[in-house]
């Protein structure tokens, strides 16, 4: 059956639109493969000498992820050094122990420099000390060298509500201190003998990692802030100044030159600027501290309230 001439016109027109439409279709797609290959070479991988650079944002915890990552970039012979950006309070102590030793594997095979940012205080300071170079910004916030340990009791709120709980342990200490029941002086001392423990421990990594004496250090670790400027002063950062700063740093006692491109560490749900604003959100609406659970190594002002 023979079509109307108009009609015939118009699926002609229709069937030329689609095959242009479809050939823009695949001139897109190439395009974007060309500049996705380019920006990952670009960027540093396929073999061409970078820096690697990893964010420590928010609250710092234990990430078996995150530490297979960078035992990657240690093996990595493209890698030539890695800058760690710190800006966090700190975290549990186990995932600022975790970060920094972590940190000491990849500096045998290159150099690791930690630049600090608003605040790299108490755990944010401890995975600093794994670096082989700290440079702070004058009005950073660090220090806070020391661990606590917080817990409720709202047992008097139990007994105005009427509530009873009741507790068969194996022995007197097991699981205290307790929200529920007051603290008594047998189970304040073992805690303090933990928090002490843990204590010792860093002001033991801060006299060696700073070569600082421990008498010293002692009198530095008592849970005290210090802006940038005195930390520098202390004994406690190297070098005053940003991430040029540590470039050139890199550069001049390493051979790095300033020129290589950086290559931002990802893992993860990829981490990057807006998981970084995420995260920043998330910490304005909630604190941090509701997210941690034992001995952490943490600073935050509203603690103190």
């Amino acid at each position: 059956m023979s079509l109307h001439p108009d009609r015939l016109l118009d699926r002609r027109r229709l069937k030329r639109g689609v095959t242009i439409w479809r050939a823009l279709a695949i001139l897109a797609i190439i395009a974007v493969v060309v500049v996705a290959v380019g920006r990952f070479a670009i960027d540093g991988s396929g073999g061409r000498d970078h820096v690697s650079r990893l964010w420590v944002n928010g609250i710092i915890v234990d990430d078996p992820e995150r530490d297979d990552v960078l035992n990657e970039i240690a093996d990595d012979g493209s890698s030539r050094a890695l800058i760690v950006r710190i800006d966090s309070p700190g975290g549990t102590v186990v995932g600022a122990e975790s970060l920094f030793l972590t940190l000491r594997r990849i500096a045998e095979h290159k150099p690791v420099v930690a630049v600090l940012g608003t605040t790299a205080a108490s755990g944010g300071y401890w995975v600093a000390l794994g670096a082989d170079h700290i440079v702070a910004r004058r009005g950073s916030i660090t220090g806070s060298i020391g661990v606590i340990y917080q817990t409720a009791e709202i047992s008097e709120l139990l007994d105005d509500l009427g509530i009873s709980t009741e507790a068969i342990r194996s022995g007197p200490l097991k699981a205290r201190p307790s929200p529920l029941e007051p603290m008594d002086e047998a189970v304040r001392k073992v805690t303090q003998t933990v928090v002490d423990d843990l204590h010792d421990q860093f002001e033991s990594l801060v006299a060696d990692r700073r070569e600082i004496d421990r008498v010293k250090v002692s009198s530095l670790a008592d849970g005290r802030v210090y802006s940038g400027r005195q930390a520098f002063a202390a004994n406690l950062v190297d070098e005053l100044g940003g991430e040029a700063e540590a470039r050139a740093w890199l550069e001049r006692q390493h051979g790095v030159s300033a020129d290589l491109r950086v290559r931002d560490v990802s893992y993860g749900d990829g981490r990057g600027i807006v998981a970084r604003l995420g995260s920043r959100i998330s910490g304005a609406l909630l604190p941090d501290s509701l997210g941690l659970d034992g001995l952490v190594a943490v600073w935050h002002p509203d603690l103190a309230q």
